[in-house]
């Protein structure tokens, strides 16, 4: 069985009141995502050793070049208040 981290990640972010502002700061990294990846697999030995499943989770996200992409699809999934569907606004 398989856990999915960005799910996990998101929810636990949410259930902190931190869902929007962490929106904000992957919609700000996006561009940085393959530098992010590289620094994940660069520093995830050590990060797993001495984090824990938070950071695990975080470190897992970071190694996936996908990873950035995953997490703002499972925040824009539920916002902070449990409303369903994107919370950042639309071009136009």
């Amino acid at each position: 069985m398989t856990r999915d981290a960005a799910r996990d990640l998101a929810s636990v972010l949410r259930e902190r009141g931190l869902g929007d502002g962490a929106a904000l700061l992957v919609d700000a990294h996006r561009p940085l995502a393959p530098l992010i990846s590289d620094l994940g697999a660069a520093i995830g030995p050590l990060a797993r050793l001495v984090g824990s499943r938070w950071a695990a989770d975080a470190i897992r996200l970071a190694e996936d070049p996908n990873g950035l992409e995953r997490l703002r699809d499972e925040l824009d999934r539920t916002g902070d208040d449990g409303a369903q569907g994107p919370r950042h606004a639309e071009p136009g």
